[in-house]
């Protein structure tokens, strides 16, 4: 029964030395000294921010892109027990001994290490030389720019991890595919790409561009299977549900869940709530959920309401009125109404109050029961406190003579009657029949007589409007824009009938008992287009570069300056590494231009696997490089040098691989051989002796003398700062 105990139990495993000294290698080499400097370096002003945020629970958005990658900046935050109590306020400020900094840039530090074996791993599945495979990992290993970049809370490495992830990943399955179609590894690697892809787009939407590179290069493997006989129909269409599961069902699942994550995290109203909805802001705790809960839902006649308008630019705002009048004559020469002016006011103020009011009788309080406005009713919009009625006539805007001037009537017994009904157009309606409902419903008012749309203009008044900004009456109101919609926020059902118990009303805070909850999918849909419409005014930086600056490292990045020695930091690539691979990929395409021609006339210099393995690689590399740089010059945003890492990467992936394909099949002598090797070694010490020189500023120590520092500026366009004496 216990015979299996005569023989000892053996594991055998497998090691990859190389793969386990590249791995302590590459952790050495982005852990060592992390905690330095105790001070904001750069960008770490700007996402620290949000880590602080995070650890708040306080809601953000911000416009770079989604939430994961700031959610695993902050995890780190998290596991290091920051409470997220510190000012990011200035690059170089000391911090404080409540901010855990080894824990806060552990993780992009672990990405960083981690994509040295990644880039082993890519070229031994791309079928190339453990040697070559090797040599991309000790290029990734020495290069100064992605060492700086992965030792300070930043998210590039973590980009570029999931990115190299991605492709490892990919290449495995799809070396699977040839001999062990639907096995477990095939599905774990599989898998791993489409989430992987995804983590990518996640952390930054430039993960985007290897993302579509991957499926492009998916979607021509798969076209190659369709031309395979030996494949059933059935085969082929498991083949492609399978693909399409993982590379973009699951990608966008994931995708979801991230801002699922975000937003379950952050449930408290903060600074930036301000530009989402009132719907949006109402469903995080405080903030104006505090002034709106337990509103009355639906708005009924003889309401007292808010109106803010959805476009929230150039700032939030609300329907406005006070008792000064529009000036009679312009300062253009031109005439006015000289009624109540009707503006956009940016701030809560009891000016802001509106009455709802049926036409058709004179009472400005609710029926018991209420009675509820619907889509299409004819309105009257009474201003709480002057009790003037919202009015529009064909008499210019102040600043936009296009259109109509809005006002509160006056009556001068002059011939200019009273225009003052309006019909609600609840623009968001599921059916024509919905009721007018607080903070979800967007409307539009119609107006009755000119069929003019009551809308923010976004200009702003002049000194006699108090620079408010002016609402109009836009006749030619075809197609929906936000500017002419509007949305209920505070709400209250009005009691009282005279004015002065009115205004004591108006005054007081709302509180009745209802509540209103956005869905998941409500509060994505409206969180993603923010992030993807929201434009910060993008101001030339100091360090802001183009493109064109990036493939010959024409500039470079100070990130920290010690206060008092010349202990620096700055983003600076290794010289021989950036040109040997922008040599590299120029060396790559000549030959492959040569080759294609040569094809064409039917004469093959290298055998036909070679040659497949050559476009195969490129595809893979030159590809990368060109998805992750060419966009940029296409964008107007600010740029600046570590934008161009990921491209870098698989432009340095490509290094190793055109060497051993220059020493394979031009080489053809063993002399040109050993000479040609002798180079790669001469070369590769160059690259070790530069990445030495740097290392001062890549790591920040030991400090330098100023002749030191003047000898490392190798270009007029580097800026290295040398302190006055």
């Amino acid at each position: 029964m216990l015979g299996f105990l005569k023989n000892p139990v053996v594991i055998t495993a497998e090691i990859n030395m190389n793969l386990m000294a590249l791995i302590v290698m590459g952790l050495i080499s982005r852990l060592w000294g992390l905690s330095y400097p105790r001070a904001v370096v750069f960008d770490e002003v700007y996402y620290g921010q949000f880590v602080s945020l995070y650890m708040k629970r306080i809601f953000f958005v911000d416009d770079s892109g989604p939430p994961f990658g700031h959610m695993l900046l902050a995890l780190g935050g998290y596991l290091g027990g920051f409470d997220g109590n510190f000012l990011w306020n200035r690059i170089g400020a000391e911090y404080s001994m409540n901010v855990p900094v080894w824990s806060l840039r552990l993780l992009p530090a672990l990405a960083g290490a981690l994509c040295v074996p990644l880039a082993y791993q890519i070229l031994v599945e791309l079928q190339f030389s453990h040697c070559a495979a090797l040599g991309a990992a000790l290029l990734v290993l020495l290069e100064n720019s992605l060492i700086t970049q992965s030792r300070f809370m930043l998210l590039e490495s973590i980009l570029i991890f999931f990115i190299l992830l991605a492709v490892l990943s990919y290449l495995k399955f799809y070396n699977l595919q040839r001999h062990s179609s639907f096995s477990g590894s095939w599905w774990v690697w599989l898998l791993l790409t489409g989430v992987a892809c995804s983590c990518a787009v996640g952390v930054k939407y430039m993960g985007l561009f290897t993302y579509m590179l991957l499926l492009a290069v998916a979607g021509l493997h798969f076209w190659h299977m369709i031309g395979d006989q030996n494949l059933s129909n059935v085969s082929l269409m498991c083949h492609f549900l399978a693909r399409g599961l993982a590379l973009i069902i699951i990608p966008v699942a994931m995708y979801l869940s991230f801002f699922y994550v975000h937003l379950t995290l952050l449930y408290r109203s903060g600074p930036h709530d301000q530009i989402m909805t009132s719907a949006f802001q109402a469903s995080l705790e405080g903030g104006l959920a505090r002034i709106t809960q337990g509103q009355p839902l639906e708005v009924a006649y003889g309401s007292q309401i808010t109106l803010r308008n959805v476009l929230g630019k150039p700032v939030q705002c609300w329907l406005h009125s006070h008792k000064n009048t529009y000036p009679i004559r312009y300062e253009n020469g031109r005439g006015s109404s000289h009624q109540q002016q009707v503006t956009c006011y940016p701030f809560k103020d009891v000016n802001n109050w509106w009455i709802v009011k049926d036409p058709g009788m004179q009472q400005l309080v609710v029926s018991n029961p209420p009675r509820p406005v619907r889509h299409g009713h004819i309105v009257q919009l009474v201003h709480g406190i002057t009790t003037r009625y919202l009015n529009t006539h064909d008499v210019a805007a102040p600043l936009s003579p296009h259109s109509q001037e809005v006002s509160c009537y006056i009556d001068y017994n002059i011939s200019m009657p009273a225009q003052n009904l309006w019909r609600v157009e609840i623009v968001n309606r599921e059916s024509d029949t919905d009721v007018w409902k607080t903070i979800l419903s967007e409307v539009r008012f119609v107006h009755v007589n000119t069929s003019a749309v009551l809308k923010l203009s976004g200009a702003s008044l002049p000194e006699w409007g108090y620079r408010q900004l002016e609402v109009v009456g836009e006749k030619l109101s075809k197609g929906y824009h936000q500017s002419m919609v509007w949305n209920v926020e505070e709400h209250r059902y009005g009691k009282s009938q005279e004015q002065k118990e009115r205004e004591v009303e108006l005054h007081s805070p709302t509180q009745m008992d209802i509540s209103k909850n956005l869905s998941f999918m409500a509060k994505f849909t409206e969180l993603q287009w923010k992030i993807l419409t929201l434009k910060n005014e993008d101001t030339e930086h100091k360090y802001s570069s183009s493109a064109l600056d990036w493939i010959t490292m024409d500039t470079n990045i100070a990130y920290w300056l010690h206060p008092t020695s010349g202990a620096q930091i700055h983003l600076l690539g290794n010289v021989v590494t950036w040109t040997s691979a922008n040599v590299a990929a120029l060396v790559y395409m000549c030959l492959s231009l040569w080759y294609l021609i040569r094809r064409r006339r039917k004469i093959y210099d290298i055998p036909e696997e070679a040659w497949q393995l050559w476009v195969s690689a490129g595809g893979i590399c030159v590809g990368g490089w060109a998805v992750n740089y060419l966009p940029f010059f296409l964008m107007e945003k600010t740029l600046f040098l570590y934008h161009y890492l990921p491209a870098l990467t698989f432009q340095i992936l490509l290094v190793p691989i055109v060497l051993q394909h220059l020493s394979d099949h031009l080489c053809r002598s063993l002399l040109l051989k050993s000479m040609f090797s002798a180079l790669i070694v001469a070369w590769f010490s160059s690259v070790y002796l530069v990445y030495c020189t740097f290392s001062p500023v890549t790591y920040g120590e030991p400090s330098l003398s100023v002749t030191e520092l003047k000898d490392l500026r190798w270009k007029d366009s580097w800026n290295i700062l040398i302190r006055k004496q």
